[in-house]
């Protein structure tokens, strides 16, 4: 318990000592820079029996055949030769995403998941796919070989499996058709993004911006920042735009506590505050054990041996205790605060729902 204690304690004091100098670029983007979602249906053949036994995926693939000149037909219309009953095919969606300045024949990694009843994608390879943007044009190709990454071994009565099976990569398996510019200047402004809008951290950067460069930065609002061009008419858009990026700010992050319940793990932001306040704490243990005895019968009695059923209940309430917390301004204080209590994360998750609903946390409580 003391170990786990003290980690949470420790995760809160880094937390405290982690306000720093961080690029602008690390916590903003720049308008028009943002990749481009692609998508297409295609079908993976080459696998061994693992494929899908739908008709709908057997019609897939007759179209496709039929398209190179193939005379074929799905087993369920026509039962004779020239029919196609396959489970080494499988119908898939391929998605991929393609960047605002990636160029022409330049490469992109596809994803490739099944949308039938495959069993698996494993050694698969996926045909020629066209991917479609949002407007409805093609800007990539892909076909290759799948990457799964996992495996599946079955036998008679038991298998073992490892990873998810119908969702495989093709590592540069997409190649680029059609460019999708981006647009860095318009109107001859460009616009930081802010990952995590704030009024203060807004005007934070564009004050430094205005500190290095005079007159070329406005804080639009809490999760906009416009440039324009500086005086200068040796540095091009491009240059300004990766100066700005390597100037240093400290961002103004607000009072956030999130939990993750499923592994116990409590992290606290520096903003932080409790109310004074007061917390008792006290934990009630009942422990049941199972201790059968068996019972002989008398001798010449002419019974037999019986195991009989036999539990011990203990129920033990472990002492609880008031401790007053006094008004804390840093996490430090609040993580001493609470470790004074004893508690294991799990409680710890617990006194701080129960802190928020009394008033007395000052921070953005988020439950994972």
């Amino acid at each position: 318990m003391y170990r786990l204690v003290t980690a949470i304690a420790v995760a809160l004091l880094t937390t405290a000592q982690a306000s720093a100098d961080v690029r602008i670029k690390d916590v903003t983007d720049v308008s028009g820079t943002g990749g481009n979602q692609l998508f297409g249906f295609g079908l993976v053949v080459g696998l061994d029996g693992t494929g899908s036994r739908s008709t709908f995926t057997q019609d897939v693939a007759v179209q496709m055949l039929q398209r190179m000149g193939t005379t074929t037909q799905i087993f369920s219309q026509l039962p004779a030769e020239s029919v196609i009953r396959s489970t080494s095919i499988s119908a898939v969606m391929v998605t991929a995403e393609i960047g605002p300045f990636a160029r022409k024949g330049g490469k992109l990694d596809v994803t490739v998941s099944a949308i039938d009843d495959a069993r698996s994608l494993q050694g698969g390879t996926l045909i020629f796919t066209s991917l479609r943007g949002a407007d409805g044009n093609v800007y990539a190709l892909a076909q290759g070989a799948l990457s799964v990454g996992g495996f599946s071994v079955t036998g008679q009565a038991a298998g073992v499996q490892k990873n998810h099976l119908n969702v495989g990569r093709i590592p540069a398996g997409g190649s680029i058709v059609k460019e999708a510019p981006g647009e860095l200047v318009r109107d001859g402004k460009a616009t930081l993004l802010l990952k995590e809008p704030d009024l203060n951290t807004a005007r934070l950067i564009a004050k430094t911006i205005n500190d290095k460069y005079p007159n070329t930065a406005v804080a639009t609002d809490p999760g906009a920042v416009v440039l324009c061009r500086p005086s200068d008419p040796n540095k091009t858009p491009t240059m300004f735009l990766a100066e700005v990026g390597l100037l240093g700010i400290r961002p103004d992050v607000a009072a956030r506590v999130v939990i993750n319940e499923r592994t116990g793990t409590v992290v606290a932001g520096e903003n932080v505050s409790i109310s004074p306040t007061a917390v008792a704490h006290g934990n009630l243990y009942i422990g049941v054990a199972n201790a059968p005895i068996a019972s002989q019968p008398a001798p010449l009695g002419g019974g037999t041996t019986a195991v009989l059923p036999r539990t011990n209940v203990a129920g033990v309430e472990q002492p609880g205790r008031l401790i007053p917390l006094p008004k804390a301004t840093t996490v430090a204080e609040v993580a001493r605060a609470l470790n004074a209590l004893g508690v294991t994360p799990r409680d710890l998750i617990a006194i701080f729902q129960t802190m928020k609903k009394a008033g007395a946390l000052h921070a953005e409580l988020i439950i994972e």
